[in-house]
This record gives structure tokens, C-alpha cells and sequence, in this order.
């Protein structure tokens, strides 16, 4: 009798180990998704310093000096293997560290505070998934009180809200899935709309271009203004953009963008890249010349 009672315990906690495991890794192929829906998270891949998949260490130039990516391997000592779930949380939505101390907002969770606790949990457990990295996180470049941690914490007071992504009833299922990948997951604003003086977005003209975006690199016009933006592009010829890097007049995209399309986005289910295009073309055209002439300088030149 007691050998078939421990047959049975045995029988059901590893009935329990396997469901477990399956559980864990559904999270892990859905944090994929999720990591590839935010472009890949490829600012965290110092590329042209050779640098291992997501150890940090990119350098990302700002009006205000160079500040450098963190590593997001988990590794338990440079990394976020030591993290917890509340901590995770925390600091993809309120910008706050582990050890209390403020992020800069080079890290886009001034986007990414609008993310649901289940997309967040399910990237972290992908991110858990991959072997940790050891690379020690490299201080910023820049002049204080810029450099100083206690900057970022006053920052945050004056220009942060934490808040989650509130889905419009007035709008159409498609359109709020394009508007979350968009605004939260994707962070497309983060570089295409422009900042004011304290590098703050500057919602009134939000995904109108940036004359700043990472790297140097200019951002294009994402509102369908007709002249400067995406008036011209059709719904397909976004999708297909966001899947090939291949714009509709037969250019390619390079830089940034290209990375992200390439580690991101071309994997993204085709129907969430139609909501995010259904999200773009709702959006208020904004006329931006200046950065059209900018951006059209730069294809030009040799």
C-alpha cells in the first residue's frame, strides 16, 4: 500500500515537472515574440564594438553626452540574473533600478511603462532563457549634472508618469493592438518624435521626425503628412517596410532601423504589423520640412 502511495506522489509530481516545464518554455517562445515585437532590443548589442547579443555596453549619443547600453543577459553579477519579477517590472515601467536608484531615459521605459504583466514576464523569461554574458556596465560620457544619477531622479519627477496602455472602446481591435505595439512594446516614438530642451518627448508633434534619434541618426516623419511623413504610403507598403527594410520607392533602409527590422520585426505576425500600420495612418499629420530636407541631405550625400 505505502509503495503505491509513493508510485502515485511520484506519478503526479512528475506530471507536475513536465506541465511546469511546458508552461516555461510557452513563456519563453511567447517573451520571444515580445522581444521581437520591440525591435529586438538591439541598442543593447554593442555591434560595431563586437560585442556579445544584448551584454550592453552600445554607445547611445544624446544632446547631453554618450550614455551606454545596459547588459540585459542573466548574468547574476552584470547582468539581471539576480533580478526578480517585482524587479523587472519596476524597472521596464518606472525607470527605477534594483538598488533604488533612477535610470536615465536613454532606456525607453518612459514606453515601455504602458506594457502589460504578462508580456513583461514572458520577455523575462526569455531573457532568463539565454546564456549570461559578463561585460561590467561602462559609465556614461557625459558632463555633470548629466552624468549624475540623482539627475535622472529629478528628471523623472518633472517629465514621468508610470502608467499601463488603456485600450480606446471608440476604436476598432486592430487599431488598439497597433497602438500598444506602437506606443508601449515597439517605442516607436522614442526616436521619431521630437524632445524638448530637457529631452523630454514633445508630444504635440509625437511621431514627426527627430532631428536626434540614437547614434546621430535622423528619424523620419511617421504621421501621414503628405509631403514630409507617410501621407504617400499605402498599408502595404508599410507592412512590407517593416518586413524587408524595402521602402516603395525601391531605397533600403540602413543604420538603426535596419538592425531592428532584421532582429525584430520582419518576425512579428503579419497582422500585427497591419494594426500597426491601421495605428500610424489614424495618427494627425504633422508637417516637419526642416528634418525632410535634413533626412533627404543625408540619402544624398555619397
Amino acid at each position: 500500500m505505502l509503495a503505491r502511495a509513493w508510485s502515485v506522489a511520484a506519478l503526479l509530481a512528475a506530471t507536475a515537472f513536465a506541465v511546469g516545464a511546458r508552461a516555461d518554455d510557452a513563456a519563453v517562445e511567447r517573451g520571444k515574440a515580445v522581444l521581437q515585437a520591440s525591435g529586438g532590443c538591439t541598442c543593447h548589442t554593442d555591434v560595431k564594438g563586437g560585442g556579445a547579443p544584448l551584454a550592453g555596453g552600445r554607445p547611445l549619443k544624446t544632446p547631453f553626452g554618450v550614455f551606454y547600453s545596459s547588459n540585459i543577459t542573466p548574468d547574476r553579477e552584470t547582468g539581471i540574473g539576480a533580478w526578480s519579477d517585482a524587479d523587472f517590472l519596476r524597472a521596464m515601467r518606472e525607470g527605477v533600478a534594483p538598488d533604488g536608484s533612477s535610470y536615465f531615459p536613454t532606456f525607453p521605459y518612459t514606453s515601455f511603462t504602458g506594457m502589460s504583466d504578462a508580456d513583461l514576464l514572458d520577455l523575462k523569461a526569455y531573457l532568463f532563457s539565454l546564456p549570461p554574458v559578463r561585460r561590467q556596465k561602462t559609465a556614461p560620457d557625459a558632463l555633470p549634472p548629466f552624468s549624475w544619477r540623482i539627475s535622472a531622479w529629478a528628471w523623472q519627477l518633472l517629465f514621468f508618469s508610470p502608467q499601463r496602455f488603456a485600450p480606446d472602446p471608440a476604436k476598432s481591435a486592430s487599431w488598439n493592438r497597433g497602438a500598444y505595439l506602437s506606443t508601449a512594446v515597439a517605442h516607436c516614438g522614442e526616436c521619431h518624435t521630437p524632445r524638448n530642451l530637457a529631452g523630454a518627448l514633445d508630444r504635440s508633434r509625437w511621431m514627426s521626425g527627430s532631428e536626434e534619434g540614437p547614434e546621430g541618426q535622423l528619424a523620419p516623419n511617421l504621421t501621414p503628412d503628405a509631403d514630409t511623413g507617410l501621407g504617400h504610403w499605402t498599408r502595404t507598403d508599410l507592412v512590407w517596410f517593416l518586413q524587408t527594410a524595402s521602402k516603395p520607392d525601391g531605397d533600403d533602409s540602413t543604420g538603426l532601423m535596419k538592425e531592428v527590422i532584421d532582429e525584430g520585426y520582419t518576425h512579428v505576425p503579419e497582422a500585427d504589423l497591419e494594426a500597426i500600420s491601421e495605428y500610424f495612418e489614424s495618427l494627425a499629420p504633422v508637417r516637419n520640412d526642416a528634418l525632410a530636407e535634413k533626412y533627404e541631405a543625408e540619402q544624398d550625400a555619397p
